[in-house]
């Protein structure tokens, strides 16, 4: 038997989250073709993996990757943390399927500007992936909020019959040409005058479609429980799993209720099928948002179009610099965007640990300051949170990243080192891989991740390079029959 590679004497974690075991994995094509304490094969190239772990590639089921994915195939923020898919389209907002108009609205300006939204169907966004060749594997959901910009004069309203029509109908083809699914984010100004009914006649869409439903719920702060039963009822009236973004508890008043929320996701999961991701930080990044300012705990803010030179200074430093306060600050800096200190770590650590919780790093690529977590979120959780803190056991995170990912996405034969999957893989240093990333120098590659494989093509290497392009889009339809 002659295969391309050879993987020897790796401690494999499968995705399953069952144990870990030493062996040999062979990949030929775009495939792992056998595991095997000892393979007797020929091989074009060979890796010792002695003392390494190989796992699957990490699943980042959240992000906001859309644009960049194809303005930056190479990507090295996700592939150098051993990430070899992204789901984008998150949070109600997807570069897939929009159409701007005079401008771009918030929070869409998070993926780009109006130039780059030249995708206006899933089909048109699939072909540009596929021609830009990126790093890694991209799947996409469809924004209610894109929806919405598509088909409305105002978004700071209820939509009306006929613009709702509009929105199912171009769900509905979007779904058919292989989106994943519908993403909400009900917390912006931009969705949150969508009413529940808004929502579920849209999801009514997803059964037929096999899709899900993701939402960034309409709050994180106090009526939390209130929005959580608003996706949930939203995810049974569409017969659809439910997946909450970024699951916190947002705000020092409500610091320690993930005991309450959690609760509440037991509860509900014994009637439908309920999911979360995590990034694994206790303070959030997206625009200034004048609903959030506070102060309770600190605001950085990392980006301002009126005033570009206030960048990683605290919105206190530049209230107090302007001798005004911190909403007439806010009100000035606008549009912006700013890191928000907002979370109990201990909720953190509690939502990581929740068995159906997924991790997503939350990355926003386009920040001039970004926060850490688009380059640091899986390599924290492996270094910090499973070496340092022993949170949970390597198995156990691995399954967090990967299989726990593919499966609830339907990503078929992703997500596992399995024979018959895609070579999709990691090969880390389990006692030297850490987030290297930090919020006073963000932009710095993981260490420890020494090669990371995308469809059977090596992609990066310890030298911390891109040395391949094999990504491809994935659409929902692989799901049913497999596009090799």
């Amino acid at each position: 038997m002659k295969v391309d590679w050879l993987f020897r004497n790796v401690t494999v974690v499968d995705g399953s989250g069952g144990a870990e075991y030493r062996a040999d994995v062979a990949v030929s094509g775009k495939r792992i073709v056998a595991i095997a304490p000892a393979l007797e094969v020929e091989a074009g190239q060979v890796i010792d993996g002695e003392g390494r772990v190989l796992a699957p590639g990490f699943i980042d089921v959240h992000t906001h990757d859309d644009i960049n994915v194809i303005r930056i195939p190479e990507y090295l923020p996700k592939i150098s943390q051993g990430v070899t898919t992204v789901i984008v389209g998150n949070c109600g907002i997807s570069a897939a399927c929009a159409t701007i108009g005079d401008a771009v609205p918030d929070p869409m300006n998070l993926l780009g500007e109006k130039p780059q939204f030249i995708y206006p169907s899933v089909d048109a966004y699939a072909r540009a992936v596929e021609k830009a060749r990126p790093a890694i594997n991209v799947g996409t959901l469809i924004g209610h909020t894109t929806l919405r910009n598509n088909h409305m004069d105002s978004l700071y309203r209820a939509a009306t019959e006929g613009e709702i029509a509009a929105m199912r109908e171009q769900l509905s083809a979007a779904l058919q040409q292989g989106a994943l699914g519908l993403s909400t984010g009900l917390a912006y100004a931009s969705a949150n005058c969508a009413p529940t009914e808004e929502v579920m006649v849209l999801a009514e869409t997803l059964a037929a479609e096999n899709g899900i439903y993701t939402t960034h719920l309409r709050s994180e702060f106090a009526p939390i429980l209130d929005a959580l039963d608003e996706a949930f009822r939203i995810g049974r009236h569409g017969r659809v799993p439910v997946v909450v973004s970024h699951h916190k508890c947002a705000g020092a008043k409500n610091w320690g209720r993930t005991k309450e929320t959690l609760a509440f996701f037991d509860k509900m999961r014994r009637q439908q099928e309920i999911a979360c991701d995590c990034y694994p930080y206790s303070a959030s990044s997206s625009t200034l948002d004048m609903k959030q300012i506070t102060d309770e705990f600190d605001i950085v803010i990392t980006w301002s179009e009126p005033h570009p030179e206030v960048a990683g200074q605290t919105l206190a430093q530049i209230a107090d610099g302007w001798q005004m306060s911190l909403h007439e600050a806010g009100r000035r800096l606008m549009p912006a965007g700013a890191i928000y200190y907002n979370m109990d770590e201990q909720d953190v650590r509690r939502v990581l640990r929740y068995p159906v919780t997924m991790i997503g790093s939350d990355g926003l690529p386009n920040d001039p300051m970004p926060h850490p977590r688009l380059w640091g979120a899986f390599p924290r959780v492996l270094g910090h949170y499973c070496r340092e803190e022993r949170l949970f056991p390597l198995t156990q995170a691995i399954h967090k990243m990967t299989g726990l990912s593919a499966a609830r996405f339907q990503l078929p034969r992703r997500g596992l080192v399995k024979v018959g999957y895609y070579a999709d893989l990691v090969l880390f240093d389990p006692l030297m891989v850490k987030d290297v990333a930090s919020f006073a120098d963000p932009k710095r590659p993981a260490a420890g991740i020494e090669a990371v494989m995308v469809n059977g093509v090596m992609s990066y290497d310890g030298n911390q390079q891109i040395i391949g392009r094999a990504g491809r889009f994935l659409r929902r339809q692989d799901t049913i029959k497999e596009q090799v």
